[in-house]
């Protein structure tokens, strides 16, 4: 079974405060240094949170390279190179193979919609050009397309496609796919308020938001339920209600980013078309992250 950890941050990506909000893969190195000292197994780099659909392809190497060269081998790196082309995947995979990370992450097509054997098509193509293992990420608010769970059986036939993100939203979708897929085969929550529910239907970790500021409470969570300790996981996890609520009070990353800013990483404001939190919603993200002790 490939393992990469019970928390996985899909991280942000800080942009300088000029004019072209170029990369600033100063702050990048920063940032994912402090997320493996605070909780995070692995790191997600590129991915929707990251926002891929706005950095170039060039961006996405160079920021991967960055972030391997501060992280070593202190956490798994996995690289978002799904899009919605195939042909495109394809190729920056192929590109950051050279790069050394543990494992790509493969978007659901967003736009297009594929049939459910487009989808099939679409994964099975990138994993087939790739030695390296392949997570997919299922997001429909985000594709505009869900990802059932008879493809996901059948792309779990391909030997590198190993693990799912799955940000659906429904409990019963998750709790199908661990009923059919492999035992080996890693479910991992999309969703940080739905993490412990998934976790007790079969789940494994979660590719999370909020671990960004709260990664070592989240591992918290993981670990005590799986030691057994479930009410202790709920307790913590309820906890971190108000932050996983307040953290999507608008388009992810917006509240994240001014979250990470508020502990004293400047990672700068979304590209457009997203814009920074307004000054209510940093008001409403501080109330919380002061509440629970995160920041003073």
């Amino acid at each position: 079974m490939k393992d990469f950890g019970r928390v996985i941050t899909a991280m942000v990506t800080p942009f300088k405060r000029d004019q072209q909000q170029s990369v600033n893969y100063q702050a990048a190195q920063e940032l994912a240094a402090y997320l493996v000292e605070h909780g995070s197994d692995g790191i997600v780099v590129s991915g929707t949170t990251g926002e891929s659909p706005t950095l170039s392809a060039q961006e996405k190497l160079d920021l991967i390279k960055a972030v391997k060269e501060a992280v070593g081998q202190r956490a798994k790196i996995i690289a978002g190179t799904g899009s919605n082309s195939t042909s495109a995947s394809i190729e920056l995979t192929k590109k950051v193979e050279a790069l050394d990370v543990d494992a790509v992450l493969l978007v659901v097509p967003y736009y297009n919609r594929p049939s459910q054997e487009g989808l099939y098509q679409h994964f099975a193509s990138i994993a087939r050009n790739t030695s390296l293992p392949c997570i997919i990420y299922n997001v429909p608010s985000r594709t505009g397309r869900n990802l059932e769970p008879k493809t996901l059986v059948r792309l779990a036939e391909v030997d590198n496609i190993v693990a799912v993100k799955e940000a659906s939203g429904d409990l019963n979708q998750a709790t199908e796919l661990a009923s059919l897929l492999p035992e080996d085969f890693l479910i991992y929550s999309g969703d940080d308020a739905l993490t412990l529910p998934i976790l007790s239907v079969g789940g494994y970790g979660v590719i999370s938001v909020a671990s960004h500021v709260a990664g070592v409470q989240i591992q918290k969570v993981i670990s005590s339920y799986v030691s057994g300790r479930v009410k202790q996981a709920a307790q913590i996890n309820s906890q971190l209600f108000p932050l996983y609520k307040v953290i999507f009070i608008n388009t992810n990353p917006i509240p994240i980013k001014a979250a990470v800013n508020l502990i004293g990483i400047d990672v700068g404001i979304p590209r457009l078309p997203l814009v920074e939190a307004s000054p209510q919603e940093i008001a409403s993200i501080r109330e919380v992250m002061v509440r629970l002790g995160l920041i003073s």
